[in-house]
């Protein structure tokens, strides 16, 4: 599908947005000269695609990268340091609860059962890094190198990527990151960390992102939400039985047991034959 085939709202060139192939949007940080760092702008930029995305019934799975030779090396520190010396600092902190899709409106972002791919291309640094903690399925160059380093500055990784490490890696591997403000290469976080699925040479990241996007989208686009809905609920309610419960009763879920979708697919297998997708109907 070509780009003129959708209209995201207006944004500034602090990010890009385009659509590679049938159902899939690519976000691309787009601030290369200061390895992406993220700006208030840039951050409602993002929100505003994604909220946009999230409502779009045609696209069924966001890739996230970076512009250049970085993912994202955080929030932009420079800017950061002229608000405290504006005394902004009750601000940041009130930004925080007010923000709840947290850093660059993915880190914490709940609202979305669409998967969510990170291609890391480099380098990905505190809030960067809580970024592709919150993506579904996480590729990175064989050269990325990935830290939460906000001790080493006297702030702290406040993001969410705090629990999730530590629910991903277990207490140990997370506060070796945390408290020290570790920098690992992308081989560690796939084989000793785990929140890396595949890494791969720089100029395979993005083929990759694309393979494993049109592999989803192979599937029931009501089925794929409805099974992120459940992940999440998982990561949020920890009982096997609440979740299950929260699922059923969610309203993904509900709408792929009444969907086209579900009887297409059993059809397609009784028929044998490839099935063939519907949109989801908006929820």
């Amino acid at each position: 599908m070509t780009n003129g085939s959708y209209y995201p709202p207006a944004h500034t060139d602090q990010i890009k947005v385009s659509f590679p192939q049938e159902h899939v949007m690519l976000l691309t940080f787009n601030r290369p000269k200061s390895l992406n760092a993220m700006t208030p702008i840039m951050a409602q930029d993002i929100k505003s695609v994604l909220d946009w995305f999230d409502d779009e019934p045609s696209l069924w799975v966001v890739i996230v990268t970076g512009e250049g030779r970085a993912f994202c090396a955080g929030a932009d520190l420079i800017e950061w340091n002229k608000r405290q010396a504006g005394g902004g600092a009750s601000k940041d902190q009130g930004d925080l609860k007010k923000h709840t899709d947290g850093f660059g409106s993915i880190s914490r972002r709940y609202s979305s059962s669409k998967p969510m791919i990170a291609a890391v291309n480099g380098g990905a640094f505190g809030g960067g890094m809580e970024t592709i903690l919150n993506c579904d399925l996480v590729i990175a160059s064989e050269d990325a190198k990935l830290a939460l380093p906000e001790v080493k500055r006297g702030v702290v990784a406040i993001q969410g990527g705090m629990p999730r490490l530590a629910r991903i890696a277990g207490h140990q591997l997370a506060s070796e990151m945390l408290l020290l403000g570790k920098t690992i290469s992308a081989t560690e976080a796939a084989s000793r960390f785990g929140f890396v699925n595949k890494v791969v040479p720089k100029s395979e990241v993005l083929p990759t992102a694309l393979a494993w996007a049109a592999e989803i989208n192979q599937n029931s686009p009501d089925s794929v939400q409805s099974t992120k809905r459940a992940l999440l609920l998982a990561n949020r309610l920890g009982s096997v039985e609440d979740t299950v419960i929260a699922h059923v009763d969610s309203e993904e879920s509900k709408r792929a047991f009444a969907s086209a979708n579900i009887q297409e697919g059993l059809k397609a297998f009784a028929e044998k034959r490839k099935p063939i997708w519907k949109n989801p109907a908006k929820l």
